[in-house]
């Protein structure tokens, strides 16, 4: 297939996915992932599909004799509780896992490692069966945001999938008023994950053909060149499907995030690979308010007052980044609402804080008109992406054949890598570390 073809086949897919994303069930703002004090995880080999047509070999964790799936199982725990996490290895070397801003982790059995204890391979008749499995114990004492990957020749191990997500929820966690941290200055309404990592798929391809051995003969472990970039397991436009995809059975976590005006959304970011990423997100600068499962004060109780505002996360390989992003349409100098006959509405402060009760308008926009005159529709080419009114929540009429995947009327925003390679899949746009924030307006369900 030329590079032409598969342009007009990744743009015709990239539309073909945001028809299936209606309706909204598609997106959720929580979190999925498995909660508890026990996990039994599965070292095992599969493969995940890439939206270019290709299909990567993949090493990754699977929830007991479960499918395996990439990222890893997200483990969602609670802070104080004494964590047991079980590994059994059917690769065909030796695998661990690495808990990284867990303190006094304790393992038990396999075979002792360069790091910490490895599973020797089940299906190897010269392993002993305790041999085989070890046992991780730990006591979760910081809430916030982990990974956790294989501690086994992990340039290779992690490349190939071993990498996932742990969630430390505070001491006390209230569902209903939910923080991430034990203050005040952590709480949020949504939250979303995005663990970003890539894969040069030369490695995978080798060790596929002709075995791990193979790529001792090579230099792509140390003269590194990814071409697919992810979010969660997923590389655009497959980002923006509906979790739990059947036609994605080993990736199954999305990376839609919506939120209604006014809205808190945390977001969750984790440098899973082994390259820096520039996360770059629009609408808004956000405020970084923890870093490495820590949250960023000057003294106990303070809450984040060393937190930053920042308009792209540095992503850096290793590390975590608790955000809060908030999105008001502050100071955009018109009515979002609209104005004019069929769009009279108020803006009632009664809160005395500039905004609207209700809505979140900010009041001292409200009424304004848009600072541009807009041309006729025939003179017009459309994005499939409006929905026929510049305002938030409305739809107009468009030309015969002019469609729309905006049902609600929503303010999209693309929230991509800054690396602008790294929004394309072998180098076809649109593709790789790549997602849409919708704005949607109050009233509209978000699940």
């Amino acid at each position: 297939m030329n590079r032409f073809l598969l342009k007009c086949f990744s743009l015709t897919l990239f539309f073909l996915i945001w028809v299936l994303l209606l309706p909204p069930r598609d997106a959720s703002a929580v979190i999925d992932g498995i909660s508890g004090n026990t996990f039994n995880l599965v070292a095992k080999e599969g493969h995940i599909s890439t939206p270019d047509g290709g299909s990567v070999l993949l090493w990754g964790y699977a929830i007991g004799n479960g499918r395996v799936q990439y990222p890893g199982p997200t483990m969602i725990i609670n802070e104080g509780d004494t964590i047991t996490v079980t590994l059994r290895n059917e690769l065909m070397q030796p695998v661990s896992i690495l808990f990284p801003g867990q303190e006094d982790v304790q393992a038990d059995g396999g075979i002792e490692g360069l790091i910490t204890r490895e599973a020797l391979p089940t299906d190897d008749p010269g392993t002993p069966q305790d041999e085989s499995t070890v046992t991780y114990t730990f006591t979760a004492t910081h809430p916030g945001t982990y990974m956790y990957h294989s501690a086994t020749f992990p340039e290779l191990q992690v490349e190939m999938g071993l990498v996932g997500a742990i969630i430390v929820r505070p001491a006390g966690f209230n569902p209903n008023a939910p923080r991430a941290y034990n203050h005040p200055g952590t709480s949020y309404d949504r939250e979303y994950l995005f663990l970003l990592t890539e894969m040069d798929p030369r490695i995978h391809e080798t060790v596929e053909k002709f075995g791990v051995d193979a790529l001792q003969g090579t230099d792509y472990l140390s003269n590194y060149f990814p071409n697919y970039w992810f979010i969660n397991g997923r590389c655009a436009p497959d980002t923006m499907a509906q979790a739990f995809a059947p036609w994605l059975p080993t990736q199954p976590y999305n990376c839609l995030p919506r939120m209604h005006p006014g809205e808190k959304l945390l977001m969750r970011v984790i440098g899973g690979g082994r390259d820096l990423h520039p996360y770059h997100h629009h609408g808004n600068n956000s405020y970084i308010i923890a870093r490495n499962g820590r949250m960023l004060e000057s003294s106990p109780g303070m809450g984040p007052n060393l937190g930053m505002s920042v308009f792209t996360i540095k992503t850096i390989p290793g590390e975590t980044v608790d955000a809060i992003f908030e999105w008001t349409g502050k100071d955009l100098g018109w009515d979002i609402y609209g104005t004019g006959p069929g769009f009279e509405h108020d803006c009632v402060d009664g809160n005395n804080d500039g905004f609207d009760d209700n809505t979140h308008e900010y009041c001292a926009d409200h009424g304004k008109p848009l600072p541009v005159i807009l041309p006729e529709n025939q003179v017009l080419s459309f994005g499939d992406f409006y929905s026929g009114s510049p305002y938030l929540g409305k739809k107009g009429v468009l030309p015969p054949g002019a469609g729309t995947l905006n049902v609600y009327g929503g303010f999209f925003y693309m929230w991509h890598s800054h690396n602008e390679r790294e929004m394309t899949n072998y180098d076809i746009f649109p593709g790789g570390m790549m997602t849409m924030l919708i704005i949607e307006a109050p009233g509209v369900p978000i699940p």
